[in-house]
């Protein structure tokens, strides 16, 4: 079986992670991603948050699968004729850099249309057009600028930013579905064009719920909130709302047996309408099927602190996964808090290749998410990262067909880094 995107080049000039996940997603559905770093340096993540030393980092190498590695100096005269030819070779160029950088590389939309009119020029910028365009983002800049922060904890705290990296590598994935969208409309008219996705635009897309409630509120209180049940007025934006569920569908994470020396002895529970009547029967109030109190879900609403309550001492009495079996034989939706321990544990995730064991030259085993996507006709399998200047001989003779003592010429200048041939995996 083929994989999908088998034959499209990709020139990454990305770092971190927004710009990485994009690539990579790219290169696990089979795009030649040929990853150009600073010869000595390479990315800075590679350094980053090490656990062994003198190895690429985690949080490089969970981000930089199935891809190739050049390194390249595009200062030097030689560096910029394999910068060129690269890109006149390339389908797609994507970047994270800085505002500007890539025109001070002499890399312009312009240039690069004129010298490789199908190339597809893809970036992940902080902020799009306006006050902040010029500002540089980070992943927590982009939760708060985006509207997550605000609506993110318990109403009497802070804002709150999420685990989930919902600004770096939820860009680079929306980032991923536009190149898709541009390589698809090049089939139809021939030419690339550009591909820009703001960080803080992917974020909004992704709180698109809360942007929902903002304007719900003109026109009288969000009454599926906990505040709403406690009396409490509500304001002029949107409140944060601890863990109440963001569906119409009330829903609170509860306590399960062990939570007072497990963390993560919690269950999501969501008292659905469809099964309002065997949730009853479960916890012991079989009487609040047909008490007008509690009967319809708009008679809930005002007493949802104490429907939780009750529920809570019924999944106080069974562990998160026992109340799991019960509940899901009514189809009653739920889920456990799952540690990422657990989740590193779990077969059936790696059965699926959500998670997959990698092997590493340097490293050796590590553990690592796999694609997200699965298509049915073209497997996606998982590939270590490259270490630093891997494939630069290979990319010069395969991609740009230099020959050997063209290779050789370009090395000597000082335009390229070279690493020692690795010795067998």
């Amino acid at each position: 079986m083929s994989k999908a995107l088998e034959g499209v080049k990709i020139l990454d000039f990305t770092h971190v992670q927004s710009g990485p996940t994009c690539t990579q997603l790219l290169a696990w559905f089979g795009a030649d991603v040929i990853k150009v770093e600073r010869p000595g340096a390479g990315d800075a993540t590679r350094a980053q948050l090490q656990d062994l030393p003198d190895v690429d980092s985690l949080y490089f190498t969970m981000l930089n699968h199935n891809k190739r590695s050049i390194t390249l100096d595009s200062k030097t005269p030689k560096g910029k004729e394999v910068l060129w030819r690269l890109v006149k070779e390339c389908d797609v160029l994507v970047e994270n850099f800085a505002p500007g950088a890539l025109a001070r590389m002499g890399l312009t939309w312009e240039k690069i249309h004129e010298a490789n009119p199908r190339m597809i020029l893809a970036s992940v910028k902080g902020f799009g057009p306006g006050r902040y365009e010029e500002c540089k983002v980070y992943e927590n800049v982009a939760q708060c600028a985006g509207g997550s922060a605000s609506t993110t904890g318990f109403r009497d705290g802070i804002p709150m930013v999420t685990g989930a990296q919902i600004g770096d590598s939820g860009t680079g994935l929306h980032l991923a579905l536009g190149i898709v969208t541009a390589l698809f409309h090049r089939t139809v008219t021939g030419l690339g064009q550009k591909v820009d996705c703001a960080m803080q635009d992917s974020v909004l897309n992704l709180c698109r719920v809360k942007l929902r409630d903002q304007q719900r509120l003109d026109h009288g209180p969000l009454t599926e909130y906990s505040q709403f049940g406690e009396g409490i007025p509500f304001g002029d934006s949107t409140p944060r709302a601890g863990n109440d569920s963001g569906g119409g569908q009330p829903g609170r994470i509860l306590k399960c047996k062990g939570w007072e020396h497990d963390p993560n002895a919690y269950l999501y529970f969501i008292t659905q309408a469809a099964v309002w009547a065997p949730i009853c029967d479960i916890i012991g109030e079989p009487g609040w099927k047909t008490d007008p109190d509690y009967a319809t879900p708009k008679a809930r609403l005002p007493h949802l602190n104490e429907i939780f309550t009750r529920i809570e001492a019924w999944t106080m009495k069974h562990d998160k996964f026992e109340a799991m079996d019960i509940l899901n034989e009514y189809d009653i939706p739920c889920g456990p808090i799952l540690s990422m321990k657990e989740i590193a544990a779990d077969e059936s995730l790696r059965k699926t290749g959500t998670i997959v064991e990698v092997e590493h030259p340097t490293r050796g085993t590590y553990l690592t998410v796999g694609n997200p996507i699965k298509l049915s006709a073209s497997p996606s399998e998982v590939t270590r990262s490259p270490l630093l200047g891997e494939h630069t001989d290979e990319i010069l003779r395969s991609v740009l067909k230099y020959t050997d003592a063209e290779v050789d010429e370009i090395a000597h200048s000082g335009a390229v880094g070279r690493i020692e041939k690795i010795a067998a995996e």
